[in-house]
C-alpha cells in the first residue's frame, strides 16, 4: 500500500502534529500533507494517514487522534497526543529510516519516548505546563511562536507557517535522535575506560564524549574527574552528581577559579596550566602531562575537603 496523503487539521498548529509530520514525511517522502477539517478528507482510506484530527484512534485504519471522549492512554494512565500515537506506531521504522544500527533501535525508541515524546504529549493535553523564566523557550512554545500573527489574513498564511515550522521541528527531532545514538556509541568506550581506570579517581577518555550515563551505569562512584584531549590541548572536567543540576561530585580548587596562563601556572605550580573556569567545572592544560598533574592536585584537594576533621 502506498501512502499518498498525510492528513492533519487546518488552522493554527501545535507541536504534536508538527512533530508527527516529521516522522511521517521521513517514512513517506512523496506523500502530500493535507491540512483540512473536511469530512471527506478526515475519513479513513487506505492511501492516507490521518492524525490529530478525526476524533478516532484506530491504527488498523491509520487514524491517530486523541481528542475523542475516551482518548487512548499510556499504560500508566498518562495521555497521548497525536505525536505519542504516531511515535508508538511508526517510531521504530522512523529510526531505521535514519540508518541507525538495528541493535540500537529499541533502546533509542524507548529513550526518545521518555525524554522527548512524553513531555510533548503532556503539554499538549494540559497535563504539564512549562513554567519559570524559560517557559517561553520550551520546544512546544518555540514551535507555536512560528504561527502567523493573529491578524495575518493573507491566503495560505497558516499553511506556509506550518511548512516553515516543519523544517525547524525536523532539525530538533533529528538532532535529539543523533545525540541519543551518539551516547550509545560512547558508552562502550567509556565503560572500557572505567575498567582501565580501576580504583583511580580520574577517568581518561580518548576524546570529548558523553560519559555521565555510562559512569552511572557502571556505578563508578569513586570517579571524581575526567580528562581528554582536545584539538590542541587537554581538558579536565568535573562529573555532575545527577542530570537535573550542575552540582559536581567535586569542584576544582577554589584558588584556581578564573585564572589563566602565568597566573594559573603560579597558583597551581603546574607548567602548562592554561585556564580554569570561574565556576570550577573545567580546566585546560597544554598537554596530557599538565592536565594529569592538575587532576592529581584536584583529586588531593577534593579528598582532603571530604576527610573528617581531626582533633
Amino acid at each position: 500500500m502506498t501512502i499518498t496523503h498525510l492528513v492533519t487539521h487546518s488552522g493554527g498548529f501545535h507541536a504534536d502534529e508538527l512533530l508527527s509530520s516529521v516522522v511521517l514525511t521521513r517514512l513517506h517522502p512523496n506523500a502530500q500533507i493535507v491540512r483540512t477539517r473536511a469530512t471527506d478528507w478526515i475519513t479513513p482510506a487506505p492511501e492516507r494517514i490521518i492524525y490529530d484530527v478525526g476524533r478516532d484512534f484506530d491504527p488498523t485504519r491509520l487514524i491517530f487522534d486523541h481528542h475523542q471522549k475516551n482518548p487512548p492512554l499510556r499504560e500508566d494512565g498518562q495521555p497521548y497526543s497525536s505525536f505519542g500515537l504516531i511515535w508508538r506506531q511508526f517510531g521504530h521504522d522512523y529510526l531505521r529510516a535514519l540508518d541507525l544500527p538495528e541493535t540500537d533501535v529499541a533502546a533509542i525508541h524507548a529513550d526518545f519516548d521518555k525524554d522527548f515524546v512524553r513531555p510533548i504529549d503532556l503539554v499538549d493535553n494540559g497535563a504539564l505546563s512549562p513554567a519559570g523564566p524559560l517557559a517561553d523557550l520550551s520546544l512546544p512554545m518555540l514551535l507555536e511562536s512560528l504561527k502567523p500573527a493573529f491578524d495575518d489574513d493573507s491566503p495560505g498564511s497558516d499553511d506556509r507557517a506550518f511548512h516553515g515550522a516543519l523544517a525547524i521541528a525536523r532539525a530538533f527531532v533529528e538532532a535529539a535522535v543523533a545525540r541519543k545514538a551518539a551516547k550509545l556509541r560512547a558508552e562502550a568506550v567509556v565503560l572500557a575506560a572505567i575498567d582501565a581506570a580501576g580504583n583511580g579517581r580520574v577517568l581518561e577518555l580518548p576524546r570529548g564524549m558523553p560519559f555521565r550515563a555510562a559512569v552511572q551505569k557502571a556505578e563508578a562512584d569513586h570517579l571524581l574527574f575526567v580528562i581528554h584531549p582536545r584539538e590542541t590541548d587537554w581538558a579536565l572536567t568535573g562529573i555532575r552528581r545527577d542530570g537535573d543540576g550542575f552540582a559536581l561530585r567535586a569542584d576544582l580548587p577554589e584558588a584556581w577559579a578564573g585564572l589563566t596562563d602565568d597566573a594559573f601556572e603560579a597558583a597551581s605550580g603546574i607548567p602548562g596550566a592554561r585556564f580554569c573556569h570561574n565556576a570550577r567545572f573545567i580546566a585546560i592544560g597544554a598537554d596530557r602531562a599538565a592536565v594529569m598533574a592538575l587532576a592529581d592536585l584536584a583529586v588531593a584537594g577534593a579528598l582532603m575537603s571530604k576527610a573528617p576533621c581531626q582533633g
